[in-house]
């Protein structure tokens, strides 16, 4: 039985690994990200297959490198957002922020934070223009450069950089709120 559950996993890297590679990594900066997540998929999926039949392999798959994709976004992201949050008068609350979002504990409070902060980050880029919004989102989601930005747009690095800053400006004014918020408790 093990080896019919080998010869599945490995005729299944077979069927799908060039495709579910091309798409991950459409979606990620560079091949070593789409690799490690290619590699966490695989492993995913030969944990599950041994404890259970995948009635629809293909779209476990992708819905599993979409999830793995997901993941990285945000978790590149969460380490950004202390930075929307920096007040003047107090450098140090940001600690109190980021031990509440940042926490391996996961409760319904710090699940409910996390969600919160996240619906309202996305409502506040919402709010940017375009282009403004476009900036951030490649540099501080995908991990893109001010360069490649620059190459793939033709715009000026320097414009892109006061774009960026005029979204920072904006997303640490809109959240300064729930900053305060949540930190009081």
């Amino acid at each position: 039985m093990p080896d019919d559950k080998n010869s599945h996993i490995l005729n299944t890297i077979k069927e799908y690994g060039k495709s579910l590679m091309g798409f991950i990594r459409k979606r990620v900066k560079s091949d070593a990200d789409a690799e490690d997540i290619l590699q966490d998929v695989w492993y995913q999926f030969s944990s599950v297959v041994n404890a259970q039949p995948i009635e629809q392999t293909g779209a476990w798959l992708y819905k599993v490198a979409r999830n793995k994709i997901t993941d990285k976004h945000k978790k590149r992201s969460e380490s950004l957002l202390d930075d929307l949050f920096i007040t003047d008068n107090d450098e140090d609350d940001t600690s109190d922020l980021q031990a509440i979002l940042m926490t391996d504990d996961v409760t319904p409070e710090t699940a409910y934070l996390r969600n919160l902060v996240w619906e309202e980050l996305f409502s506040a880029l919402d709010e940017l223009p375009e282009e403004q919004r476009q900036v951030f989102m490649w540099q501080e989601m995908d991990d893109m450069t001010f360069q490649e930005i620059a190459e793939l747009t033709g715009v000026n690095v320097n414009t892109l950089v006061s774009r960026k800053r005029y979204a920072v400006l904006h997303l640490r004014t809109r959240l300064q709120q729930l900053y305060l918020d949540i930190t009081r408790y």
